[in-house]
């Protein structure tokens, strides 16, 4: 003959069934909140990788270059404006394009292609020398560029390193020295706008062939002055006051160029007349 279970039995079983729903739900909660924390671990991480391209590292021409002829001078310095452009743009696309493609997009659609576009460049530089004075040759080995990886970047492969590669390489600015900056363009700025300086060389008189190595130097330094002053301005988006980009970066930047232009003109002064009316070239504005 069966029992019926006493009250409190029935009371103990359903506690009993409370708690291990419970912990059942809990047991879901703990789990479901550990796999957020994965996927966003994960997410950030990917995030952060994505954030650092790299940038583009090609050997210096000028250092390479003779004694450039007065009838060449604005040519070559056009050109080698050009080549400083050139790693700008590919700096920039760099940037634009972070976990695009496969394994080889960056030596494909970026180095590859600069490769070409700086052959080109250098042949004019050498061929407007080689109207007035010997033709240099062997600047081709100067064309190749690698990519300096400071993260991770889909199809980072770099194309193979040229023999000539040179301690004045700069990332993104390369050391292309008689590059003046006049578009002041590093790639990666353009959401807080790029610095724009005048042009230097271009006012330069011919240069005598025992200042052309620091006239060259000193040349490149201004373009790395740029290159810093537009990673700077990258960097302090939306931080300090209106007066901000004035005082902290364009102003000490005008600094930094009326130093370096008068050790050019003194450079150039010690074998042939001084040039004068640099210092007017000093100053950069801010290109939104």
């Amino acid at each position: 003959m069966s029992r019926a279970l006493p009250k409190y039995n029935k009371r103990r079983v359903l506690m009993i069934g409370g708690t291990a729903a419970v912990v059942l739900s809990g047991a879901v909660i703990a789990g479901n909140a550990l796999a957020g924390e994965t996927s966003k671990s994960g997410t950030n991480a990917t995030t952060k990788a994505a954030t650092s391209p790299g940038t583009v590292n090609c050997p210096a021409v000028a250092p390479s270059l003779p004694a450039i002829p007065a009838s060449a001078q604005a040519e070559v310095t056009r050109n080698l404006t050009l080549l400083n452009t050139q790693i700008a743009e590919a700096n920039k696309r760099l940037v634009d394009t972070v976990g695009q493609g496969g394994p080889n997009f960056v030596r494909n659609a970026i180095l590859g292609p600069l490769k070409d576009k700086r052959v080109a460049t250098i042949n004019r530089i050498a061929t407007a020398i080689g109207r007035t004075a010997a033709k240099p040759t062997g600047l081709d080995s100067l064309a190749p560029c690698t990519l300096n990886a400071n993260g991770v970047n889909a199809g980072g492969a770099a194309a193979t390193a040229a023999p000539s590669a040179t301690a004045t390489q700069q990332a993104g600015n390369t050391g292309n020295t008689g590059n003046t900056g006049a578009t002041g363009n590093t790639g990666g700025t353009t959401a807080a706008g790029t610095i724009t300086c005048p042009d230097v060389a271009s006012k330069l008189p011919a240069i005598p062939a025992s200042a052309q190595a620091e006239v060259t130097r000193n040349l490149t330094l201004l373009n790395t002055q740029i290159t810093e002053a537009n990673t700077r301005l990258a960097n302090t988006v939306g931080q300090g006051g209106p007066n901000l980009v004035q005082n902290a970066i364009l102003g000490p930047l005008a600094d930094k160029r009326k130093s370096t232009i008068d050790r050019i003109a003194i450079s150039i002064g010690r074998t042939a007349a001084k040039p004068t009316g640099l210092d007017s070239l000093a100053t950069c504005t801010l290109n939104k």
